[in-house]
């Protein structure tokens, strides 16, 4: 009414619009008025797929027996007498951006690690920080461990202080000779898609990445946070330019190369 934003009348309770400016937005109007009629072509209806039944407890131990026949490295996974299992994934990191971790502590020590013991919130100062690129870390979870907690868990563990939503678990497939990359709901369990696979990383492997820019919940970061982001994409976009002007640079030079030595050649 006060915006005058239009919509099917399907879609009306899809809309999460926060239109309150008063004065020049009010009109006449009606809700009502400003719903067009039903859209009955070209419309997609979603339709929810049915989840196939979960294994039986037998089913996981056949499943977990083929499993372990194929392991070569000791990393076997274990069936628990509730029907749970635990077992080994390892996890890829490809993080183009620096993380903020704790600045001046001390590293985790196993007393550290027994306790439990957070040795980021023993420091209110930060620093940024770029992992190593392609850096391996291995961890041991339950089936009842999901994507979310598995983020959460190496992020602790290299003591990284950012908010979760910056990041993404992604299964990594080879296919055809092609590299195929699917990112994995919060709620996936890992293991679970482990000993589906097998233990064959060139199988599946997977693989920690930046969260997708339109996927991110900006509200929840600080202003700090955000200021940050803006100066690592305004450094992102002055490197991207560089390699652009040194690329162009090398064709110049070679093409004027060319033109020197066909000087005086026919044709």
């Amino acid at each position: 009414a006060d915006c005058r934003y239009t919509c099917h009348q399907e879609c009306r309770s899809l809309i999460q619009l926060d239109c309150r400016r008063p004065g020049q937005w009010q009109s006449q109007l009606s809700p009502e008025s400003t719903l067009l009629p039903a859209c009955t072509q070209n419309v997609t209806q979603t339709v929810e797929e049915e989840k196939p039944e979960p294994p039986t407890v037998q089913e996981i131990k056949h499943k977990i027996e083929k499993y372990n026949a194929k392991v070569t490295n000791c990393l076997l996974m274990k069936l628990n007498d509730d029907g749970t299992y635990t077992g080994f994934i390892k996890v890829h990191l490809k993080l183009r951006r620096p993380v903020t971790v704790p600045a001046g502590i001390r590293p985790q020590s196993i007393y550290d690690a027994l306790k439990e013991v957070n040795l980021a919130e023993m420091t209110d100062k930060r620093t940024s920080f770029y992992l190593p690129l392609d850096a391996i870390k291995q961890l041991h979870i339950s089936s009842t461990t999901t994507v979310s907690e598995v983020i959460q868990g190496l992020l602790k563990k290299f003591m990284v202080v950012d908010n979760p939503q910056k990041f993404a678990l992604f299964k990594e497939m080879r296919k055809d000779g092609q590299v195929l990359f699917q990112k994995l709901p919060l709620t996936e369990y890992p293991l679970y898609l482990r000993l589906l696979a097998g233990p064959d990383t060139d199988v599946l492997s997977f693989v920690l990445k930046e969260n997708e820019t339109g996927e991110v919940e900006w509200d929840a970061f600080s202003i700090p946070e955000l200021q940050n982001f803006l100066m690592i994409l305004d450094k992102e976009e002055k490197d991207k330019i560089q390699q652009v002007h040194r690329k162009y640079e090398r064709f110049k030079q070679r093409l004027q190369q060319a033109l020197k030595e066909a000087r005086g050649k026919p044709g």
